[in-house]
């Protein structure tokens, strides 16, 4: 499963944080919602950050950036460096990948794994976004 990162970061609330672990890192409603599905749905589970490309939860960020795919100009990570982090990650070896987040973060997932014996389903895609979390909600209790 594949959750994209947040705006949202530890360091607006406690700029004292230092290096933190991704899974820690981001803190707006979006993620901690697809986070807590991803992690309640068992597995394997990685974040999208539009400046480093594929995170395990355990790798550190070292402080705040404001990078997004939404932007061009905030200089997002390549598509051809997303590719080869699949392949440097096998991330390509899993049958199906679960993607959760916006329209550009589904984007480019669908552009890093182009090509590849992967099948790609994205459960929320088209809704607004409360009615996405509410839903990630729903399906995350059950």
């Amino acid at each position: 499963m594949i959750v994209s990162c947040g705006r949202a970061k530890i360091w607006s609330k406690h700029p004292e944080a230092g290096p933190t672990a991704a899974a820690d890192a981001y803190i707006g409603a979006p993620f901690t919602v697809n986070r807590e599905y991803a992690m309640r749905a068992g597995g394997d589970w990685m974040i999208l950050s539009a400046k480093y490309g594929f995170l395990q939860p355990t790798d550190v960020i070292s402080g705040p950036y404001e990078t997004t795919f939404k932007r061009r100009s905030t200089n997002p990570i390549g598509m051809a460096t997303l590719r080869q982090q699949v392949q440097r990650m096998s991330l390509d070896h899993y049958g199906e990948i679960i993607g959760l987040g916006g329209k550009e973060y589904r984007a480019a997932i669908k552009a890093a794994f182009d090509g590849m014996a992967v099948t790609l389903t994205f459960p929320f895609a088209g809704l607004p976004i409360g009615k996405a979390m509410s839903a990630t909600k729903r399906s995350a209790i059950q």
